[in-house]
């Protein structure tokens, strides 16, 4: 399905080395972001206080979270499990007060606003259960990226594995970067976003990957340099790129306008990570196996001999 359809080739590849050099110059600034200022951890990771408290009728979750932020509890989540008169509260851990404590500030505020509300769990996430979390988190996005290697070097070759690979870091890294730089809460959905950007970022990758790969088995092609046959690739993917990520693009900002602030978060992450995933596809994949030295005969079978002795041509 195609909306359009360009006649002629864009030349990606003739501004490759200026993007490249600006994706290298985001790059530095993220990790830097990451050194210097850190993530801020949700409570999943760092501990604290987990609540679960029990209405009459639907909640309003808008004024719990006002009554617990009132308290002085600016980190605090509050969202709905379950049903609509069920809510979640968590609290960060705070100096001086223990998690008995703080649950029981919260529910005199809540029970002020209404008699009916019921505490139903309360229980302490230590900061060790936490730091399990992060390293278990770490650990699933260092297997994601090995799979999509070998997956990708299995598929096409090394040089696009290379190249792809680098790209999706790219992406996460800069995610990354801007919840650093901003301070924004990195909690597991946010973890979870970050994972699905890159099996989205791979997939636009295996794309136009594949589409290099069938233009340099045409015979048209022989001969054709490497930047005029990726810039081909790119130019006639464009249309299915807009559909595909125009249509998840609207999805993703309606959660981040719509979401509340449970969806905040998570729809930030990937609102971020498909926008720099269309771009590092394009810029950063492509030119990368360009540089790498990738050609027709890296992606064509080794030539059959016929029965004269003399190798078939691809």
């Amino acid at each position: 399905m195609e909306f359009f359809k360009i006649r002629r080739d864009i030349p990606f590849m003739r501004h490759a080395l200026v993007f490249n050099i600006i994706s290298t110059v985001t790059f530095l600034l993220a990790v830097t972001m990451l050194i210097s200022r850190g993530l801020h951890f949700s409570i999943e990771f760092t501990g604290g206080t987990v609540m679960e408290v029990g209405y009459t009728q639907a909640a309003d979750i808008s004024k719990v979270r006002a009554t617990v932020e009132g308290l002085g509890f600016s980190d605090s989540q509050v969202q709905n499990f379950g049903t609509a008169r069920d809510v979640m509260i968590r609290l960060a851990l705070r100096d001086g007060e223990s998690s008995a404590g703080q649950s029981e500030k919260v529910m005199t505020a809540l029970k002020a606003q209404d008699p009916g509300v019921q505490l139903r769990r309360v229980e302490f996430v230590g900061p060790q259960v936490g730091s399990e979390l992060a390293t278990d988190g770490a650990m699933a996005l260092l297997f994601v990226v090995i799979g999509i290697m070998l997956y990708l070097a299995m598929r096409f070759e090394w040089k696009f594995a290379v190249a792809a690979i680098i790209a999706n870091l790219h992406d996460v890294i800069i995610i990354l970067g801007f919840f650093a730089f901003f301070q924004w809460e990195f909690s597991l959905s946010v973890l979870a976003a970050v994972l699905a950007v890159l099996g989205y970022s791979v997939n636009e990758s295996v794309v136009v990957f594949d589409r290099v790969r069938e233009k340099f088995r045409e015979r048209a092609a022989k001969g054709m340099p490497t930047p005029q046959v990726l810039d081909h690739a790119i130019t006639s993917t464009i249309s299915r790129t807009i559909i595909t990520h125009g249509s998840t693009q609207i999805m993703v900002l309606s959660m981040l306008i719509f979401g509340g602030p449970t969806l905040h978060y998570f729809a930030l992450a990937l609102t971020i990570g498909i926008l720099f995933g269309i771009y590092s596809s394009v810029f950063v994949a492509a030119a990368i196996a360009m540089w790498l030295g990738v050609k027709r005969e890296d992606l064509l079978k080794t030539p059959k001999k016929k029965d004269d002795g003399q190798p078939e041509l691809p």
